[in-house]
């Protein structure tokens, strides 16, 4: 049945063929033009309709494989044969960027510069705070993240050699204005706990901002504000990393980021909790009453953990000692026992039990 929805192999997708097309499905190529027209409708009872290409005039082109700002764009019409006309239901996970990126389609159907009005004013200060993109529809998806309907008319494929391909580069505003919503979308895969997706999220943002960062000088004022919005997204990268049991990459990055600023509270305790989960007693100790000492609203939290460290590094010590014991009377030759070997695999177990 051609009206059944059925999943594409992408969580929060569903799909349903209104129309056939013609042919095999194609193997697409980095750099293929995919040329479409497409409809985007809210997931409501009236199915509200928020954009129209064919309305504006215009159909929409992307290039596979160019960072395109709406990802899930690309793996939809990948899906498709041409001609076919399909309806996609995707979830709020995918559609975190269709307002900004909507908005620059609206400006251009009427004329206008896409990217007016998003030139930064005062610094980076106002960045997190969501600007009017001038449009309320687009206002109301951009403060309540929501599934949205696509419905898609793929007629043209062009092959990467029969078109000159222009070199399609985010912008310093478009990377700025990516930031946060790539920030909200890494915030709402933590509260699903999918931590590893949630760390692409924020290591993707910090890379937009490092690349902006880059072209400023050094410790001048905007490249301290840039780095100041730099810091969050690392700390929550880290948090991320300490839920996956990365603790060698929280190490490697919450000292990177102490020796810029020797005061961030987060970032010592992040890395007392990595210490804490490698066995480093003493680092971790240190990290810990560094956080207790420079803020101490963290007292009772501080105490808490040390606590915990202490019964671990206790429990370890016994199993040690009964390794070490059972090793003496099983060595032969005075083979070496076990416990030269490093236990990291069971600390992480551990680790996991103990929270």
């Amino acid at each position: 049945n051609m009206n059944e929805m059925y999943l594409l192999n992408v969580e929060g997708v569903k799909k349903k063929i209104l129309h056939g097309g013609r042919g095999e499905l194609l193997q697409f190529k980095d750099g293929s033009k995919l040329t479409f027209h497409f409809q985007t409708l809210k997931d409501d009872f009236e199915r509200t309709v928020i954009d129209d290409s064919r309305q504006a005039g215009i159909p929409m082109e992307i290039i596979v494989g160019k960072l395109f700002k709406i990802e899930v764009w690309e793996t939809l019409l990948t899906s498709m044969r041409i001609g076919e006309v399909a309806e996609f239901w995707c979830d709020a996970i995918h559609t975190g960027m269709y307002a900004l990126v909507s908005k620059g389609m609206r400006r251009i159907a009427e004329g206008k510069d896409p990217l007016e009005g998003q030139k930064h004013r005062c610094g980076m200060g106002n960045m997190f705070d969501y600007h009017s993109t001038g449009y309320a529809d687009l206002d109301e998806l951009q403060r309540v993240p929501q599934p949205l309907i696509f419905i898609m008319e793929l007629f043209k494929v062009d092959d990467p050699s029969s078109y000159k391909r222009d070199t399609w580069a985010m912008n310093k505003e478009e990377k700025l204005s990516a930031v946060p919503v790539l920030h909200s979308e890494g915030n709402r895969l933590v509260l699903l706990k999918r931590y590893q997706e949630a760390a692409a999220k924020y290591q993707e943002a910090v890379i937009c901002l490092r690349n902006v960062q880059a072209k400023e000088k050094p410790w001048a004022e905007d490249w301290l504000s840039l780095e100041k919005l730099i810091m969050p997204l690392v700390l929550n990268y880290c948090q991320c990393q300490l839920e996956l049991g990365e603790y060698y990459e929280v190490l490697e990055h919450t000292t990177d980021l102490l020796q810029k600023d020797n005061e961030n509270v987060k970032a010592y305790f992040k890395r007392a909790k990595a210490h804490a989960a490698i066995w480093n007693e003493k680092e971790a100790r240190e990290d810990f009453l560094r956080v207790a000492q420079l803020d101490p609203s963290l007292g009772a939290a501080v105490k808490k953990e040390l606590r915990l460290l202490g019964e671990r590094m206790r429990e370890k010590h016994v199993e040690e000692r009964q390794r070490y014991q059972a090793a003496e009377s099983h060595s032969v030759h005075g083979q070496k026992g076990p416990l030269e070997r490093p236990w990291r695999r069971e600390c992480q177990g551990e680790e996991l039990r103990g929270r």
